[in-house]
């Protein structure tokens, strides 16, 4: 809410009509309570939950994830100032090639993946028409 309260307090989302504040499940901010408590403070703010276990809509999460495998993991660092250094400087080499995610894998692809994925598997058999055990 202290961090809402820096963002709501600033133009353009002090005087915007509507703000959409979109949130994962996390626990400060899961389910209904949570948005009438935003609302509450708020009323312009609208708080949009992103599906359970879709992590991979949260542009965040994704950045997290490239930092953990690109700087954190293969690293060890003498310092917490280091880590800082190491982090910022990976930070402005990223922003400087950083595209926007571009999803391309449509409803019908799934579809048509999972067509292919059930073609190839053999339907299970009754157990009265397997062989029986001699």
């Amino acid at each position: 809410m202290a961090l809402m309260g820096q963002v709501m307090s600033a133009e353009p989302y002090k005087s915007a009509p509507r703000v959409f504040v979109i949130v994962d499940n996390g626990s400060d901010h899961r389910g209904k309570k949570a948005a009438r408590r935003l609302r509450a403070a708020w009323p312009n703010a609208i708080m949009i939950h992103t599906p359970v276990h879709a992590s991979w809509l949260n542009q965040v999460e994704i950045f997290f994830s490239i930092v953990q495998k690109k700087v954190i993991s293969p690293n060890d660092f003498a310092s917490t100032g280091q880590l800082a250094a190491t982090l910022l400087a990976f930070t402005d080499r990223y922003n400087q090639t950083a595209r926007p995610f571009n999803w391309k894998y449509t409803a019908t692809d799934l579809a048509r993946t999972l067509d292919r994925i059930s073609a190839l598997q053999e339907p299970a058999r009754p157990l009265a028409s397997l062989p029986e055990a001699a």
